[in-house]
């Protein structure tokens, strides 16, 4: 039992620390280190870089700015953009580290899982963005910043401390996933059609030069 216990605990913490790079990737390496640091919650040790207090000051500075990033229309998408080629490998790193001295397949294996969860929820996070950047007030964007912040501290905390019930809430999230995506695929190509064909229209309308208009005038008094 006690065993069965070790293995949830270890895959909780590889998936979590995936999942959630996925949405906040230097809110995760914060919570981590500070936790480990504090010695709230020992690290394995491949992971236990993320406490050292220069690797904080890091992600605490990165998360500051990104906090500010993510709650502007338009500079959170490009945030996003940017980052997806950042927190995807990350995700995979830290889902590797969090299986601690083990076998290296496993740490394959657990690298390649959580780079697919990592991107998952990346897109999730910056297809649903895209869509509320559709929106011209700014409150839709500080209110969907604060909430993907609070469900990366829950679900870290909820990884750490119930790992079944977080296996359980992942599971259940990854087939939301599997179902919404595609919706969600179809929805932001919805988007940029109609930006494309409003970019479309304006290169459309004549613009009809002053001297064109003379020019005119006086071939019609001929």
């Amino acid at each position: 039992m006690e065993h069965l216990e070790q293995i949830s605990a270890a895959i909780a913490l590889s998936m979590g620390a995936a999942w959630a790079s996925g949405i906040n990737l230097y809110a995760t390496i914060l919570v981590l280190g500070l936790m480990g640091n504090s010695g709230t919650m020992p690290l394995p040790e491949p992971m236990q870089i993320v406490q050292e207090p220069l690797v904080i000051g890091a992600s605490a500075l990165m998360y500051a700015v990104e906090f500010f990033a993510d709650k502007f229309p338009g500079v959170d998408t490009g945030w996003d953009a940017i980052h997806t080629f950042i927190r995807i490998p990350a995700g995979a790193a830290l889902a590797a580290a969090a299986t601690g001295n083990v076998d290296p397949s496993i740490s394959l294996a657990a690298a390649i899982v959580g780079g697919s969860l990592t991107a998952a929820t990346h897109a999730t996070k910056a297809g649903s963005r895209v869509m509320i950047n559709t929106s011209p007030e700014p409150v839709s964007n500080w209110a969907a910043s604060i909430s993907e912040d609070l469900a990366v501290f829950g679900g870290l905390w909820l990884a750490l401390n119930h790992p079944l019930l977080f296996l359980a809430a992942l599971v259940i999230f990854v087939i939301l996933l599997i179902w919404l995506l595609p919706k969600m695929w179809r929805a932001i190509k919805k988007v940029f059609a109609t930006i494309g064909r409003l970019f479309t229209r304006k290169e459309s309308i004549v613009v009809i030069q002053p001297d064109q208009i003379t020019r005119d005038d006086q071939s019609l008094d001929d």
